[in-house]
């Protein structure tokens, strides 16, 4: 702040030499500077009648006046009172991170084969930020410990730096405030929010594959911030190349750092998990059904951790104890011969019409254009796959005779076996499915 604040000291001496005394006091004697991040420099002024003039009429001084005492052109932004305030809360690191990072934390995290490379990466990352992997993505299937990993380079950044700025967004997140953004016409605000971060993290980045201003907003966010030394870090359900919608100058980027993939854990690791998960909430668990529980709930480590919260709720709620017996009884429904829970037919629609860039409106109506007419066989189709709803229960949801089902169904599944485009399409579609579940 130092530096800022002796940057516009000499601003304001070179306007008053250059030009006059009065249009300092006039327009400039209330302005505050409130920082210099990056190519931006943040003044406030509190008076509502001023802001828009200094913004059209009086910016043309400043900038002439930084390039006249040494400083590279960069952006001006002026805030009022209402905007100060948004941009402080903008600014405060943590929010969501300080909610969560005593418990999402590299010392917690059980590492094992299935891990260590990911694990090792975003250590890297968090003592040398931008100076090891810059990007750094982390993929796997959801439940591996992915957004684990996110949070504990940000604990650990924000202990060693905390000048920082840290940033974490979701990919849908980020796509819904950029709509809001460009309806209120406020896209300045959203690109300084991202693009003055020091640490930018984005989990689900799969989601802004497709929508075509998202990834545009996304390309010169990341840009500006790789290009600023800036530490990059991502999550996604599947690799780069497995995004068939993500823009190839984006997927370039990636590659510029570093990939590293999350697998399920083994049964050692399972086992870990178990006991620090049961240590952690002060459980005692026996070696019998530790060695139960890590056998049968294989899926993830999210269902691992759920497993041993249900048996201490368990135990607690009716008073036994804490055997292979009661356990078997206890979490007999978490076992992976369990169906798993179904997605509805509101969430595959959804999806559909993110992936096609269509409204669910339209799906569900009588449109026949090409892209909307497969988007809709589609959705009919992982309805039938993916729920236990019946034709006629489909048919339903779009207000269309069964048969019209039946005939998208059979479509879909003629051509799956031939049409690559489409069997991209439907894993595409299904893994967002099951990463909104």
């Amino acid at each position: 702040m130092a530096s800022a604040t002796f940057i516009w000291a000499k601003i304001l001496t070179y306007i008053e030499q250059h030009h006059t005394e009065a249009l300092v006091s006039t327009w400039f004697d209330d302005v505050d500077v409130v920082e210099l991040r990056d190519n931006t420099l943040v003044l406030f002024t509190p008076n509502p009648f001023r802001k828009p003039i200094l913004e059209t009429q009086c910016i043309p001084y400043i900038t002439e006046a930084m390039l006249a005492v040494g400083q590279q052109q960069i952006q001006v932004e002026i805030l009022g009172e209402a905007e100060l305030k948004e941009y402080q809360n903008r600014s405060k690191q943590g929010g969501e991170l300080d909610a969560i990072q005593k418990e999402f934390t590299f010392e917690n995290f059980v590492v094992g084969p299935s891990n260590r490379f990911a694990h090792a990466a975003a250590k890297a990352v968090a003592d040398r930020p931008a100076e090891s992997y810059n990007p750094l993505l982390i993929y796997g299937e959801s439940g591996l410990g992915k957004t684990h990993l996110l949070y504990a380079i940000a604990n650990v950044i924000q202990q060693q730096h905390p000048e920082f700025h840290i940033v974490y967004v979701k990919g849908d997140q980020f796509t819904n405030e950029l709509i809001t953004a460009i309806g209120q016409g406020k896209n300045v605000e959203f690109r300084s929010k991202y693009r003055s971060a020091d640490l930018f993290l984005m989990d689900d980045i799969q989601f802004i594959a497709g929508k075509d201003s998202t990834q545009e907003e996304f390309f010169h966010t990341f840009n500006t911030l790789y290009e600023n030394k800036k530490q990059i870090v991502l999550t996604s359900d599947r690799a780069p190349d497995s995004m068939s919608k993500l823009e190839d100058r984006l997927k370039t980027r990636f590659q510029w750092g570093l990939l590293a993939d999350i697998q399920p854990p083994d049964y050692e690791t399972r086992v870990a998990i178990v006991e620090k998960k049961a240590a952690s909430i002060g459980l005692q668990l026996p070696q019998d059904v530790v060695a139960y529980v890590a056998e049968n709930v294989t899926s993830n480590v999210r269902q691992l951790e759920g497993t041993v919260n249900k048996i201490r709720a368990y135990r607690d709620i009716n008073g036994l104890e804490i055997n292979l017996i009661n356990v078997s009884r206890a979490i007999k429904d978490m076992f992976r011969g369990k169906e798993k829970i179904l997605p509805t037919p509101q969430l595959i629609i959804a999806e559909v019409s993110s992936y096609y860039n269509i409204s669910e409106s339209v799906i569900r109506g009588t449109a026949r254009d090409k892209n909307t007419a497969e988007a809709r066989q589609i959705s009919m189709y992982l309805i039938r796959k993916l729920t236990n709803l019946s034709y006629e229960d489909i048919a339903g949801e779009y207000g269309k005779d069964h048969t019209t089902v039946i005939h998208s169904v059979d479509k879909i599944e003629r051509n799956l076996g031939s049409n690559s485009h489409l069997q991209v399409v439907v894993k595409e579609i299904t893994a967002n499915v099951n990463g909104k579940m």
